[in-house]
């Protein structure tokens, strides 16, 4: 697992807050071990291949 949220797939621009957010719906015990960083890794990163869907097209 890893930490890097520029390469994670939950990782998206959100228009109402005007920056990129984590997209995940964590309850707020998975948000404080989150945010006080418990966790080595983060449990929901996964990492995101923009051409797996080019590839899925060809």
């Amino acid at each position: 697992m890893a930490n890097n949220c520029e390469s994670c797939e939950h990782y998206d621009y959100d228009e109402d807050y005007g920056e990129y957010v984590c997209k995940i719906d964590m309850d707020e015990d998975e948000y404080l071990q989150f945010i006080t960083n418990k966790r080595n890794a983060c449990p929901y990163y996964k990492y995101y291949d923009e051409y797996k869907s080019v590839q899925k097209q060809n």
